[in-house]
């Protein structure tokens, strides 16, 4: 957009458009880009995207066109509490991948996501290093791509269905 500011659309499965607006202009790679590629490579259906496409809105997003399920907003509250713990650990993740793009982390990559899921994770570390390897990577192209857009363009990309982040039950 003009003026530095970004913006994310999201046309979700249910037929909602949403806005969701950035403005982390202290970056080459906009943080939203870094999450959903980060997310989607290392197959984190319950972090940011994921949430977002099983029904979650965060305070940043609005409804563009669609309209929403009766009970949007308490089904939004239940997918971000019951997956807290997963969206704190695409954070990280995604900030990690993100600081290795950008050039500002001197740790290896993989060091540094085995050091920090330590932190926010009890559970093995999962991922190898050709795993993150392949998301850095993955994030750099399209951060070469991003930088080439003028305003008014766009970079699209496909979020898998397989990534969406479970539905807790229904509230009694």
């Amino acid at each position: 957009m003009d003026g530095g500011r970004r913006r994310v659309v999201v046309h979700r499965g249910d037929n909602v458009t949403l806005e969701m607006r950035s403005y982390d202009r202290k970056f080459r790679v906009p943080h939203d880009l870094a999450h959903a590629v980060t997310e989607r490579e290392l197959k984190l259906s319950a972090g940011v995207f994921g949430c977002i496409a099983a029904g979650a809105v965060f305070s940043s997003m609005r409804v563009l066109t669609g309209s929403p399920r009766h009970d949007a907003a308490t089904r939004s509250v239940d997918i971000l509490k019951a997956n807290t713990r997963s969206i704190s650990v695409a954070e990280v993740l995604s900030g990690i991948v993100h600081d290795s793009v950008e050039g500002t982390s001197t740790a290896p990559l993989f060091a540094k996501a085995q050091e920090a899921w330590g932190i926010v994770e009890e559970r093995p570390f999962p991922y190898t290093q050709a795993t993150l390897t392949t998301a850095a990577h993955t994030l750099n192209t399209l951060a070469e791509r991003w930088s080439s857009l003028t305003p008014g363009e766009e970079l699209e990309l496909t979020w898998p269905q397989a990534l969406t982040a479970s539905i807790p039950t229904a509230r009694r």
